[in-house]
């Protein structure tokens, strides 16, 4: 009988904990379910491409055509590099020389990277992203 009523009570203290999560979660407990919401996304996300790469006729093929994003980022390339470009450098330098003028050292730096980013712009990402496609995009 004890361990009937053993059981009995740490069966009503679950439900109680259970239910109290489902009414008022706390901070904690949101962070634990979001973080289980993710790694069951990406484990569903994910099984199609791991399957992608076994042999046989039941794999997946993947066929990426990034001919499209290619074109957008050569445009956006143009743009910077013409006189777009141009205007963004000399409003961002007479920016950080104003906020340096009126003591706003932050601004200043910042309106300084803006200026150098889209100066070197194209010299990042053809360093650091792989080109083939931008390059030989219409």
């Amino acid at each position: 009988m004890s361990f009937l009523k053993s059981s009995l009570s740490l069966y009503k203290a679950a439900g109680q904990r259970v239910g109290a999560v489902f009414a008022a979660p706390t901070k904690t407990q949101m962070q634990f379910l979001m973080l289980g919401a993710g790694a069951l996304l990406l484990t569903a996300g994910l099984s199609g491409v791991a399957h992608a790469a076994s042999s046989g006729s039941d794999g997946v093929e993947i066929d990426y055509n990034d001919d499209k994003i290619a074109s957008a980022v050569k445009a956006m390339f143009t743009f910077l590099e013409g006189s777009f470009g141009a205007l963004i450098m000399v409003v961002a330098g007479l920016g950080a020389i104003m906020s340096a003028a009126f003591g706003q050292y932050k601004a200043a730096l910042g309106c300084l990277v803006v200026a150098v980013g889209a100066f070197i712009l194209r010299s990042f990402v053809f360093t650091f992203f792989n080109t083939d496609s931008i390059d030989s995009a219409q």
